[in-house]
């Protein structure tokens, strides 16, 4: 008896155990239907690159890519990463407003327009990276983790000596499937911040603004590995449509780096012109 007691205690808690680890599964992206655009491939390969361009037409619930997979892929979210860094900055009260400012200490930096002291919404554009660095100490570990678990942003990996890096280097990632989720979430009011919070980012995050349409988004940039790779995500706003987009891409061999940080909107605007969100006439 006492040896049956023991081994139905067992199955008991091996089936607990089971249990707790399939109650957690990672959040699915609900994909309705993928239309493969080889019209993107050749916008890709004219441009001499390798890598995906995601458009999902939220409407029609719709995705168009070149290539799924590599969209399904994760890669450092460089720069992209200061939207989600730019909530918590302001949901935290480690930046006030879109206005706060960041002095510049004189030290030489990467881009000669980061140094000056800049606001915050000029900070975001012009991508400074030192800036963010400040941003995310301020912010810290404990915070930082805890905001991205409930912004259910990508897979991200930090700690205390990664806290200004690792959006740059390390083991994180993020997919573009991940971003236009992430992005349209956003957008659409249902991520937990406060309304006050998503109004300063939306109106920081404007890109382009015109009669016919507006866009919004990010670029990023990361070097890993003597690995190049380029991001622009975001999200178009036309005839009270909206539609969101997640380019990801790498230099092929022999390609002029000069051209890496405007090629990745450049070829952008060619797919959301291809599937006529924007007039073929659009710069």
């Amino acid at each position: 008896m006492k040896l049956y007691y023991s081994f139905l205690i067992s199955i008991i808690l091996f089936s607990c155990t089971q249990n707790k680890k399939s109650s957690t599964p990672k959040k699915e992206i609900n994909i309705e239907r993928q239309i493969v655009k080889q019209e993107f491939q050749s916008i890709i390969d004219s441009s001499r690159l390798i890598g995906s361009i995601l458009i999902y037409d939220s409407q029609k619930n719709i995705y168009y890519s070149n290539s799924f997979k590599w969209s399904n892929q994760g890669q450092l979210p460089a720069s992209t990463f200061k939207i989600p860094n730019s909530i918590i900055a302001l949901e935290t009260g480690v930046v006030e407003n879109d206005s706060t400012l960041f002095k510049w200490n004189g030290e030489k930096r990467w881009l000669k327009k980061w140094e000056q002291d800049l606001i915050f919404k000029d900070a975001f554009h012009f991508s400074c990276v030192p800036c963010y660095q400040e941003i995310a100490r301020k912010i810290g570990e404990k915070r930082m983790k805890e905001y991205l678990s409930k912004l259910d942003y990508g897979n991200i990996i930090l700690d205390s000596t990664t806290i200004d890096v690792f959006w740059l280097e390390g083991d994180s990632h993020i997919s573009q499937f991940q971003q236009i989720d992430f992005i349209k979430r956003f957008y659409e009011s249902k991520l937990p911040i406060s309304e006050r919070t998503e109004k300063i980012m939306k109106r920081l995050m404007v890109i382009e603004k015109n009669d016919n349409y507006s866009i919004s988004g990010k670029t990023g940039w990361s070097t890993n590995n003597d690995k190049n790779n380029g991001w622009f995500v975001g999200l178009v706003e036309k005839d009270n449509q909206v539609y969101y987009f997640a380019t990801n891409v790498e230099p092929q061999k022999q390609f002029n780096m000069d051209q890496f940080s405007v090629i990745r909107t450049k070829i952008t605007y060619s797919a959301l012109k291809e599937l006529g969100i924007m007039n073929k006439t659009t710069p």
